[in-house]
């Protein structure tokens, strides 16, 4: 069982049913759409697919609705400009004229008061490099550092310099609308800077009924230099490596990255490791040596899932690229984590509890963990704690949370009916994984539920050992009426 789950961002390689079976068959966890790209009508069409073949092959499958997020961009050219070294381009604001050889106008009229003459412009993904010279009424003058051909609609990239966009444009409003309406398990908020950007989305997504999560980007350096304040205020955070390494030294890159992941591990948040994972499989059929060990780190670090954009969007090999995700997560898994766990904070009795529970699970060699959880908290606490054999089975009533948890670390969600009779919902969990083959005869069963003594309600943990097929009924010796937890 790969405990490291994937992310697949889909496009046209990967839009057919038959191709997306493929892919949760060979392992995709969650699929991804790019808000920035997908047209509301595709979406519709999309994500009821997503959920009916799931339901077909039996996976737990989450959707990830991916905002555009207030990005700066060129506007429309008539012709691709050629830039040289030395040239002079003027970035124009509020439709104004320039007399200059090479000029463009900029989508974001504020761009005139946050830019400061010395400041650097980077253009389509850094290609593009500039320096600010001097700003002239709604015109910014610029000088060409490095070559390239720059063409209409091209992101622009100011490290260090603090912009007053808003959180959500119009266009994120009406995409996080239609997310609502069609029940996505989890929201990114792109270019997140601070707390405030993620408590709008959580106020919109709120007022719209919305139970999704809240994916925090961290794609530049205001989210960076107050991560602790982000990871709290998110419910997931994803680590997206395009922007923010531009934003930040390529050289602090790798450590930000593993900074990121420790600190969500401390705080008990999720983690997405994304960008440029397999990018030369966007053509090729094998990735370099060097992408094997960038994704071998981040499943090292024990971040909770590893993410594919243009791999799955418009690559020539989708499927393949999983397989290779698939297989490199299982091998590295295998030979143990960073640990970075160890330092988990641990804030109230329910957290200790099921710190004892993981640390009892580490000590059996066959043991297995069992969840029973409502809203998916207890889970969460327990793949946070990354147990280092022990699989964790969730059971969960409620099919959102069910398709949320598949984000998790070693988490394998299942859907089951709570009945009145909580012993009796723990004897239908441990029949569905008798008969899956999830467990064997004489297995630790490590069971995180309550027990209620009279008006008391306390946590337990209790130790079961599995039954083969065929075999009777346990004696249950427990001190109360067991319930569900969370």
């Amino acid at each position: 069982m790969r405990r490291t789950k994937i992310i697949c961002t889909l496009g046209p390689a990967t839009e057919s049913a038959e191709v997306l079976r493929q892919l949760m068959l060979q392992g995709a966890d969650v699929f991804r759409i790019n808000m920035s790209h997908a047209r509301h009508e595709w979406v519709r069409t999309i994500v009821p697919l997503i959920r009916s073949i799931a339901t077909d092959v039996n996976r737990p499958v989450a959707v990830l609705m991916d905002t555009q997020g207030p990005a700066i961009r060129t506007g429309d050219l008539a012709t691709n400009l050629q830039l040289m070294p030395g040239d002079i381009l003027e970035l124009t604001v509020r439709g104004a004229r320039s007399e200059e050889t090479y000029s463009v106008d900029v989508n974001y009229d504020g761009l005139i008061n946050d830019i400061s003459a010395g400041d650097t412009v980077l253009v389509d993904n850094g290609v593009i490099q500039m320096l600010v010279l001097e700003k002239r009424k709604n015109r910014i003058r610029c000088k060409v550092l490095t070559p390239g051909t720059l063409g209409s609609r091209r992101h622009i990239n100011l490290p260090g310099v603090r912009v007053n966009l808003p959180p959500l444009t119009q266009k994120d409003m009406d995409d996080v609308r239609l997310g609502a309406e069609l029940e996505v398990d989890f929201v990114a908020l792109s270019f997140a800077r601070q707390q405030s950007d993620v408590a709008e989305l959580r106020r919109v997504m709120e007022m719209l009924g919305s139970k999704a999560q809240i994916v925090a980007k961290i794609e530049d350096q205001s989210a960076v230099a107050q991560i602790d304040e982000m990871i709290k205020s998110a419910d997931v955070i994803m680590v997206a490596r395009g922007d923010l390494g531009i934003e930040c030294p390529m050289e602090e890159l790798p450590i930000i990255q593993r900074r990121i992941v420790k600190q969500c591990l401390h705080f008990g948040k999720p983690v997405i490791v994304a960008t440029h994972m397999l990018e030369s499989m966007i053509e090729n059929p094998v990735p370099t040596r060097a992408e094997i060990t960038d994704v071998a780190n981040a499943v090292f670090e024990q971040a909770d899932a590893i993410m594919l954009s243009g791999e799955t969007t418009i690559g020539r090999y989708p499927v393949r690229c999983v397989e290779v995700f698939d297989r490199v997560a299982k091998r590295i898994e295998r030979s143990g984590g960073a640990g970075f766990a160890r330092d988990t904070a641990l804030h109230d009795s329910r957290q200790k509890t099921v710190a004892a529970a993981v640390k009892l699970a580490n000590s059996l060699r066959t043991a297995k963990m069992i969840v029973f959880t409502r809203h998916g908290t207890m889970a969460r606490y327990v793949s946070n704690t990354r147990p280092e054999r022990a699989p964790i089975f969730a059971f969960t009533p409620f099919a959102h949370i069910y398709r949320q948890l598949a984000l998790c670390w070693g988490v394998m969600p299942v859907l089951l009916h709570f009945t009145d009779n909580p012993n009796s919902t723990i004897e239908a969990a441990e029949e569905y994984l008798r008969e899956a083959g999830l467990t064997e005869a004489n297995d630790a069963l490590v069971v995180l539920s309550d027990l209620r003594a009279g008006d008391c309600q306390i946590d337990s943990i209790q130790v079961r050992q599995a039954r083969g097929v065929g075999q009777g009924q346990p004696c249950v010796d427990a001190p109360g009426e067991a319930s569900m937890m969370d």
